[in-house]
């Protein structure tokens, strides 16, 4: 009986032996330390912010967090000295001399902001795309912060706009996740309509070709260009109808075809019918594009005929005759008397009879 009751004991000792130094462990495990860098979502740090391990201690506010998404720093000592204050001891510094402290936030960029009120605009009171709008806002919003609780997306409330005088007024609204009443952002300004424009390097004069090199792109009011706005690809190549200057953006109404045929041009006339081509030299009389009706002079007959460009320095006479005896009096008419034409060409379109 003494045995077993000496050996009874010997194991109780032994437990609580154990369990005094799990429970020493623990409390070397679970001491207060603290952290090199901190995290905070709202506009206080609190000791369980900074201390891991703080206890009851944990939700003690004892600083005011640095502004929306910046990061300020605490020197070691001071933070020490705060929580004795609050009761909090014996906390491992780790060797550190100073926490960092970092504020989340949201940030909405300026340009994000910018085509979200494009995007509420779109097509309003006569707008156009959104991708078309430029804007000038009365403040420059720059980059937005916001509470990092603040994760929805920005839904247009209120939208505003004169097309008068251009002016916007749009408020937006952006939930909170926490569940606390959504954030509003008012932004106010200007909006127009843009088109691309080609717009001139230099002054054009009249009838001149506009080269690839005259022109740039620029994105123009849609008021100052109108619904005419040339293209650049329409522009290269064609010929001013006017004197233009530089930095006036382009009109299909400013330009023309290229002249085929000038005034006091040698051109080569041609008439050319059913069994008979044509072609005499002749002086031209007034410009002319592709397909413009011009009056030439035959050099050869001094005779003016009427005809139609049909490629650079070259007329066709107009008026086919339909019958073979007025061909040959048109054909005729062209010629001075007794001078023959610079080249003719006929066809017998007679078929003789298939041998038997």
């Amino acid at each position: 009986m003494i045995a077993r009751a000496l050996l009874l004991a010997t194991a109780l000792l032994a437990s609580c032996a154990t369990h005094a130094l799990a429970q020493t462990r623990n409390e070397i495990v679970a001491a207060p330390a603290l952290r090199a860098n901190v995290q905070v979502s709202g506009d206080l740090v609190r000791i369980g912010d900074i201390v891991d391990n703080a206890g009851g201690a944990a939700q003690i506010a004892i600083y005011r967090a640095p502004d929306l998404g910046t990061t300020g720093s605490l020197p070691v000592a001071q933070v020490l000295n705060t929580l004795r204050t609050h009761h909090v001891i014996g906390v491992d510094t780790r060797d550190l001399r100073e926490i960092s402290v970092t504020r989340l936030a949201r940030t909405l960029e300026s340009k994000d902001i910018e085509l979200q009120v494009a995007r509420a605009l779109e097509r309003r009171n006569g707008l156009g795309d959104a991708a078309n709008l430029s804007m000038t806002f009365d403040r420059d919003p720059g980059d937005v912060r916001l509470e990092a609780s603040f994760t929805g997306a920005m839904q247009a409330a209120i939208v505003r706009y004169d097309n008068r005088n251009g002016r916007f007024d749009v408020t937006f609204e952006i939930a909170n996740e926490n569940g606390a009443a959504p954030t509003k952002l008012r932004f106010t300004g200007t909006a127009v309509e843009t088109v691309e424009a080609a717009v001139l390097a230099r002054n054009v004069e009249r009838n001149e070709v506009i080269k690839s090199s005259d022109v740039v792109v620029e994105r123009r009011p849609k008021a100052e260009v109108g619904a005419d706005a040339a293209s650049r690809d329409r522009v290269v190549g064609m010929q001013a109808r006017r004197q233009l200057r530089a930095g006036q953006a382009l009109r299909t109404a400013d330009l023309a075809k290229p002249d085929l045929v000038q005034r006091d041009q040698n051109v080569t006339l041609i008439y050319e019918t059913t069994g008979l081509y044509l072609t005499m030299r002749g002086k031209a009389l007034e410009n002319g594009t592709e397909g413009d009706a011009v009056n030439v002079m035959n050099l050869q007959s001094k005779r003016t005929v009427s005809g139609t460009v049909i490629g650079r320095g070259q007329v066709a006479i107009t008026g086919v005759p339909s019958r073979p005896a007025q061909t040959s009096d048109a054909a005729a008419s062209l010629a001075a008397p007794g001078a023959a034409p610079v080249a003719v060409a006929t066809v017998n379109s007679h078929v003789a009879p298939k041998a038997e």
